[in-house]
């Protein structure tokens, strides 16, 4: 095994442990915004290292045989994880928009910026 793959897999690794913390977010957060946003960032940054992880085999591969498929599947991958980095963010935003407009509370928040934002608060 050369070091390309031993790359390869540390960043499969740590895809893999980012995507288990997401998933824990989601069993073990006490309302829908902390299992939102643990969510989101945790796979978020399992995603990024999963697409280094296909970038860097396409780009080895690219460079060990010359075939150009492999440059594509690297493109491929960066403008996925681009479309990820920019959806990923407004989605979990709509979501919580969404239950707090539902009249989901937050557990055991201090302070409802957006909550005195809509009531008029005391500004």
């Amino acid at each position: 095994m050369n070091y390309v793959e031993t790359l390869i897999y540390i960043f499969l690794g740590i895809s893999v442990a980012f995507n288990l913390l997401g998933s824990f977010a989601l069993l073990r957060f006490p309302d829908v915004y902390t299992r939102l946003h643990g969510a989101t960032k945790c796979t978020t940054f399992g995603t990024i290292f999963a697409v280094f992880a296909v970038v860097t085999h396409a780009l080895y591969q690219l460079h060990r045989t010359g075939d150009s498929k492999y440059l594509q599947m690297a493109l491929h991958s960066f403008i996925a994880l681009i479309a990820l980095l920019l959806t990923n963010p407004t989605g979990a935003h709509a979501i919580a928009k969404a239950a707090h407009l539902s009249g989901v509370k937050p557990v055991r928040a201090v302070v409802d910026a957006y909550e005195e934002k809509l009531g008029g608060g005391s500004e």
